[in-house]
């Protein structure tokens, strides 16, 4: 055996040795705790999905920790994700509002919805309801659009902040009705809304609908007048949709999605991916989700991911500039 044949038995040799560590470095994800970032206050409905979410991904990943990150209308929590090292221990979970809403209304926006993040599938939707405090006069909808022509100079409405899609859901409302009095009340998160609305500290509320507002509904200390979809949630059939109610052009839905930064690995996008399905295709989780007032996604993917955020981009800019809803 010659000395080029010896140096190329050498390098096989040093390769096939090392083969098995490459694997196992690459197998090693994750060996700590991953970090999911809700950009919105504990009690919302993103705050739900996170919590929910994590809990089943621990058979799945290990310990997952959430951290809420509210302020901004979404975007602290997100720019804080957008900054963060690319190896899957940061996961965003962002929706319409951080990643549609705002890059069409903040003039001034800390990051990219399709430069610094790469998606990895929408776990559920949830759908926007008007929501009025027990004390109001209304029974349904319709009811409740008289009272708000006679009295919409005394009327205000909470939303989950300025610029997110329960701010638009409580713009169009307006504008479809002819009330442009009403008085937008922004709040840190939907959970603070809420308690301003029990309290009725505001007579009216366009947050996401959840369990604990289905549970609040149910106990007759508010009241949902109609859900903004086009069709009922299957978590309660009861409450009409508000095109049923005469509104047709009352849709505002909320989609929840997995973000990673822009340049995780996709080996690790992958097992997330994969590692959610899983999640995702367990029966109890599915009547959890719905049970909380969401419709959950089943069959997401990364590229599908993708492709919807870039058609939301593409509907909802146009609207939200017809609206001159603008932040500097």
């Amino acid at each position: 055996m010659n000395r080029r044949d010896v140096l190329g038995l050498m390098v096989s040799v040093s390769a096939a040795a090392l083969a098995p560590r490459a694997v196992l470095a690459e197998g090693k994800y994750p060996d700590r705790p991953i970090r999911l970032i809700v950009p919105f206050s504990p009690g919302g409905v993103v705050d739900v999905i996170g919590r929910q979410w994590a809990e089943k991904m621990t058979s799945q990943l290990g310990m997952i920790i959430v951290e809420n990150q509210g302020g901004g209308g979404g975007t602290i929590g997100t720019a804080e994700v957008a900054r963060a090292k690319p190896d899957g221990y940061t996961i965003l979970l962002g929706n319409t509002s951080t990643m549609v809403l705002n890059p069409a209304i903040m003039v001034r926006l800390p990051y990219d919805p399709i430069k610094n993040f790469t998606p990895i599938s929408v776990i559920a939707i949830s759908v926007s309801g008007i929501i009025v405090h027990s004390s109001v006069p209304a029974q349904n909808l319709q009811e409740f659009i008289a009272y708000a022509k006679a009295n919409s100079s005394n009327l205000s409405y909470g939303s989950a902040g300025a610029g997110t899609m329960t701010n638009l859901a409580g713009e169009l409302f307006k504008q479809i009705i002819g009330t442009p009095d009403i008085v937008h009340v922004p709040y840190k998160g939907a959970g603070p809304a809420i308690a301003d609305l029990i309290s009725g500290q505001i007579q009216m509320a366009t947050v996401n609908v959840t369990g604990q507002l289905l549970d609040l509904h149910r106990a007759g200390k508010i009241r949902i007048l109609a859900v903004a979809s086009p069709n009922r949630l299957k978590g309660a059939p009861d409450i009409p949709t508000a095109i049923e109610s005469g509104l047709p052009n009352m849709v505002a839905q909320l989609f929840n999605a997995l973000f990673v930064p822009a340049g995780t690995p996709k080996p690790i996008v992958d097992q997330i991916d994969q590692a959610s399905r899983k999640v995702l295709a367990d029966v109890k989780f599915q009547k959890a989700l719905i049970n909380s007032g969401l419709e959950p996604i089943l069959d997401s993917s990364p590229e599908q991911t993708q492709r919807f955020l870039q058609a939301e981009i593409a509907r909802w800019t146009p609207i939200v500039k017809a609206a001159g809803m603008k932040i500097e």
